[in-house]
């Protein structure tokens, strides 16, 4: 199978030199310093982009079959020489081989696309270190953020924002120009001494992904382990059965709702605490404690963790009747049914407890399958402010409150059963059932009109200390600054 990278984006005309045909009139030539992956996957965007481009290589005649016919493949001297605009798709180990380049590279833009292999936190940046190599040229900080194969096949997927910084207002906007152009849409960061924050952006791993991962680890063994104890271990030591088959499937079947309702408690939780500081303080103006601030920009990924441990407790229940121990079980319970007739096995309490406790299992599994999908930013980017907040608040509340009542209905009356408790330990649900009723009071709190009021004032401007009035203007002359008072 050929290469896809080898051939040519687009066809047509047998030389390789640059023809004023094949682009726009009067659109600048771009040059590219090395024939790596990255150079090849941008010359054929540039070329699809309708720009002149000229590629600078130590060896051109081994190098030229590489890159699609309508770029020129030179010396690096003479693709420095003839470009307006020049990529470094160099390593950045290899910077210094260029100093020679300097005199045909004065005056004239580089665009650094280098990255590091480990994050750098104290500086300089490769940007800032190729700005000092060539300080008569203007260095722009930019595409490392997007792979070859994103340049290759162009902007279609969520891949769209290049992040640029630089020194020079004048070389970043003929650079943001050139990404518009190319179908990408470029983000200003600023000065170049933003390229150290920019350079580190694709060696981050999943950065808000850490704390909901490792609370929702710590959870399921937390939770394994009291399952394990109160289900597995207890009639082994008391009565010598041994129920060991039950860890792979059903221990972990009713670990994963008790993480899954916990993790969607912890997404409402934050935004309640945040409500009453504000309560307690009468201002929006005073800044949250670190941690809750933290708390509160990672509440998208407690939820999708709350939704993946639900979605796989429904799978794991599907499941169930599949082991060779629950055929077992209901073959027994056939042969009990024969031997004392159905109506002994028929009870209208459990009957009506396990039909409501899947349906508003059900329910609350939808509603958070709607919650996950509406995160995405495809889909939020598809609505407004006012139903993405009605979707993930709203409707929010009402999957921990179906969640939290399909736990109730599981529970059922085992709370007053004593055999329950074993080794003197609590139901899994009755741990479980805390943290969502407090969240779902707390939220009742907040919706009683006196303090929905005053929450809405304060969140408005309103503060306890200060009274701010605003009276309107005697006359067309004044702007009514003058009338505001006790600020």
């Amino acid at each position: 199978m050929p290469d896809e990278m080898s051939r040519p984006l687009i066809r047509g005309g047998g030389s390789r030199h640059l023809e004023a045909s094949m682009s726009e009139a009067g659109a600048p030539v771009i040059g590219i310093l090395g024939t790596g992956d990255f150079s090849r996957s941008l010359a054929r965007r540039l070329v699809a982009s309708g720009y002149q481009v000229v590629v600078g290589s130590r060896n051109p005649k081994r190098s030229a079959a590489l890159f699609p016919e309508e770029a020129e493949v030179t010396s690096q001297m003479e693709a420095a020489s003839q470009a307006d605009l020049v990529f470094v798709a160099v390593f950045p180990e290899h910077h210094s081989t260029l100093v020679e380049l300097k005199p045909a590279l004065a005056g004239k833009t580089l665009v650094d696309v280098s990255n590091g292999v480990r994050i750098n936190r104290d500086g300089p940046s490769y940007a800032e270190q190729l700005a000092d190599l060539f300080p008569e040229s203007s260095v722009v900080k930019g595409f490392n953020t997007i792979s070859a194969w994103t340049l290759q096949r162009g902007p279609r997927d969520g891949s769209r924002q290049i992040f640029l910084c630089s020194n020079s207002s004048k070389a970043k906007s003929s650079v943001m120009q050139l990404c518009r152009r190319m179908g990408f849409v470029p983000v200003d960061m600023g000065l170049l001494s933003s390229s150290l924050e920019i350079e580190n952006l694709p060696l981050h791993l999943f950065p808000s992904w850490r704390l909901p991962v490792l609370c929702t680890l710590s959870l399921f063994i937390f939770f394994y382990v009291y399952n394990f104890l109160r289900d597995v271990l207890q009639p082994y030591v008391k009565a010598g059965k041994s129920v060991f088959y039950k860890m792979p499937i059903e221990t972990v079947n009713v670990t994963l709702p008790s993480v899954a309702l916990v993790m969607l408690s912890l997404v409402y939780l934050p935004g309640l605490l945040a409500a009453f500081l504000q309560l307690l303080s009468g201002t929006k103006y005073n800044r949250f404690p670190n941690w809750l601030d933290r708390w509160l920009t990672v509440r998208k990924q407690f939820g999708l963790c709350s939704f993946l441990c639900a979605a796989l407790h429904a799978v794991y229940s599907l499941c169930l009747p599949m082991r060779k121990s629950a055929r077992f079980k209901l073959l027994m319970a056939f042969k009990q049914m024969k031997e004392g007739g159905a109506e002994d096995l028929w009870n209208d309490e459990e009957v009506w407890r396990m039909e409501l406790y899947l349906s508003v299992g059900i329910m609350a599994l939808g509603l958070l399958s709607l919650l996950a999908v509406t995160s995405l930013p495809s889909v939020a980017n598809a609505v407004n402010w006012r139903e993405f907040s009605f979707i993930q608040s709203t409707l929010g509340y009402c999957a921990l409150s179906m969640a939290t009542l399909h736990t109730l209905l599981f529970g059922w009356d085992r709370a007053f059963d004593f055999a329950q408790y074993r080794f003197c330990l609590p139901p899994t649900f009755m741990l479980v059932l805390f943290l969502p009723l407090v969240v779902l009071l707390g939220r009742l709190v907040l919706l009683v009109p006196c303090v929905a009021l005053r929450l809405r004032q304060i969140r408005r401007g309103w503060e306890k200390s200060r009274h701010i009035r605003f009276t309107l203007p005697d006359d067309d002359c004044r702007n009514g600054l003058e009338d505001v008072s006790n600020v």
